[in-house]
């Protein structure tokens, strides 16, 4: 119970009655069926986001009637779903995005794993889903990969992405609590985000649309969250634009790069060098671990100022004209960071010139999450997975 009170009170649109008390499913309960036709695994330079899936996924179902299923992990199929299941017509839908990295100790390791069960935990509440034990959660994804661990890339440029996703299955029609619900985990290996190197994008900044608003749902990982930006993004790319940077708001608040957390690195008003992020505070971002990473990792470096604040178009455009704003970068768990040297606003191309410093502060961040994420600078972020396949599969079951 008290994990779920603390789900209830970490979410400011939430309150104790809009989250439904569920007992959870257990780790322990885990049973294993293992696939008789191993799939080919890629090569490493052959690698495409998203068109990989490794042998084995996790599954876990959960009714009203009879509460949470024992997780199961199996081989990869299809989803059987009636058509009027919630999740086709409502998007009773939720995802998260994490990586496992073999580095370079041998042993592979995740990111933070516990910061995206916490948030899946919360949009799940938001979503309307049951509750579950995040740490029980994280347990079966840990065995899961562990049975995939061939998967993951004996490379240090390489990763296994893993895609945990929760769906309301109802078969029947009306907007409804769901009283039947899906959790799978997928797996697929994936290859750098910056194959020839970091190269800087361009942004399309165009008031007329909008991602996320106060008191909304774009401060949590749904997939509804995602599909109405893809026809916007090709509008940015007719204007020569790789992603759009959203805006809020008569004052024109800048939210968002694409799918990514936005950062400004700049000589503020006050002649101080400062990182300022927007502020999870309006309901408008998405809190991103790597955001969180960053801000801990400059705070802890005590070198600038670091604020989480808001920052409007118009303060923005003055400090470029100033020749006040340094560097401008997305951040998230694809990219760790990106670059960005031009932003199309009102007819006007700003340009952001110093992102031709090789030493740019984008580029050191990059370094040191990458070091992090292979363990070539060991840090708590990073948990090790049970590497002894044969040891996981006498444990649970394995048939």
């Amino acid at each position: 119970m008290g994990l779920l009170v603390r789900v209830a009170q970490s979410s400011r649109h939430l309150t104790f009655s809009s989250v439904r008390l569920i007992s959870s499913f257990k780790a322990e309960e885990l049973q294993v069926r293992l696939t008789s036709t191993p799939a080919a695994k890629p090569d490493n330079d052959k690698l495409t986001f998203g068109h990989h899936f490794t042998d084995h996924m996790l599954e876990i179902d959960w009714s009203e009637k009879h509460g949470w299923a024992p997780p199961v992990i199996k081989p990869v199929t299809t989803l059987n779903l009636h058509p009027a299941a919630k999740v086709f017509h409502y998007a009773c839908e939720l995802f998260e995005g994490m990586k496992a990295y073999r580095c370079v100790d041998g042993k592979i390791r995740l990111f933070r794993p516990m910061e995206n069960m916490s948030r899946m935990a919360v949009t799940g509440a938001r979503t309307s889903l049951p509750s579950f034990d995040t740490a029980e959660l994280l347990k079966c994804l840990k065995k899961l990969v562990s049975v995939d661990q061939e998967w993951v890339p004996y490379s240090e440029k390489c990763s296994l992405y893993i895609r945990p996703t929760f769906i309301g299955i109802e078969p029947t029609l009306g907007i409804t609590y769901p009283n039947e619900a899906k959790i799978f985990i997928i797996l697929g290996p994936v290859g750098p985000y910056f194959p020839t190197g970091m190269k800087p994008i361009s942004l399309l900044a165009d008031p007329q649309y909008v991602r996320a608003w106060p008191g909304g749902c774009g401060n949590f990982k749904m997939g509804s969250n995602y599909a109405p930006t893809v026809s916007i993004q090709a509008a940015a790319a007719k204007l020569g634009c790789q992603q759009v940077l959203w805006l809020y708001g008569d004052d024109h608040e800048m939210t968002e790069v694409g799918t990514m957390n936005l950062f400004v690195y700049w000589i503020n008003e006050q002649g101080e060098e400062e990182l300022i992020t927007p502020p999870l505070e309006s309901g408008l971002i998405l809190p991103g671990i790597t955001r969180k990473s960053l801000l801990e990792l400059a705070r802890e470096w005590s070198e600038f100022k670091v604020t989480e604040q808001k920052l409007t178009m118009s303060r923005f455009v003055k400090a470029i004209r100033e020749g006040r704003v340094k560097e401008v970068f997305g951040a998230g768990t694809a990219c760790i960071v990106c670059p960005v040297d031009k932003i199309l606003y009102q007819g006007e191309e700003l340009v952001i010139s110093t992102m031709n410093d090789p030493e740019h502060l984008t580029q050191r961040f990059y370094k040191e999450i990458n070091d992090i994420h292979y363990y070539r600078k060991a840090h708590p972020w990073m948990e090790t997975i049970e590497e002894d396949t044969d040891d996981v599969l006498r444990t649970f079951g394995a048939q």
